[in-house]
């Protein structure tokens, strides 16, 4: 990644050094999963849709501790993967919009509200800015060599610290991290002039 674009990284002392940790992502380009895991100050397992686990792909991403999520059913084993993955003081990565969007944080899925809730991990702002725009050789993929900014936030606790997982308890932290998560983009943008 390091050699095919410029990404500048800011804030990455906000991820705590020990301890469970959700990183939460602004998703618009495909590159950007990858970025986040090139760039953390820590190794990251993110949760992947299943679709991505074909070819060669598929041992290659599971041997780096990426997770294979089914978007469209309840996937129990990815859960518990995640789930594991927190309890074992990992960092687990989501792009809580569930696909690639505008990467503005306009509609949150209830998952990240979920492992946060459930685990008491703090959750992380991420954004990362500059990977949508569209290249020259191949239209997907930004401009080779340009900048990326991946921009890390003040990490911070979803809920109400009463571990409830309720449907309106998680809709209630589902809206709190969307205020936190877009006011993180926010900042980000007016920091680094994107």
């Amino acid at each position: 990644m390091r050699t095919l674009w410029r990404p500048r990284v800011l804030g990455a002392w906000h991820v705590p050094a020990h301890g469970p940790v959700i990183l939460a992502g602004n998703h618009s380009h495909n590159i950007d999963g990858p970025l986040l895991m090139s760039t953390a100050p820590r190794p990251v397992h993110f949760l992947v849709k299943k679709q991505a686990f074909i070819g060669p792909l598929d041992p290659f991403l599971r041997s780096i501790g990426q997770i294979a999520i089914d978007r469209e059913n309840a996937d129990r084993t990815a859960v518990t993967s995640a789930l594991g993955v927190l309890e074992a003081g990992g960092v687990l990565g989501i792009f809580p919009e569930g696909t690639r969007s505008g990467g503005d944080f306009a509609e949150l899925r209830g998952g990240l509200a979920y492992f946060a809730v459930r685990t008491g991990a703090p959750v992380v702002p991420v954004a990362v800015l500059g990977s949508a725009r569209q290249g020259r050789l191949v239209r997907q993929l930004p401009p080779l060599r340009a900048r990326v900014d991946i921009v890390f936030g003040e990490p911070f606790t979803a809920g109400d610290g009463s571990g409830r997982r309720t449907r309106s308890a998680l809709d209630d932290a589902t809206r709190q991290i969307q205020d936190r998560l877009t006011a993180h983009l926010a900042e980000a943008r007016r920091a680094t002039g994107r």
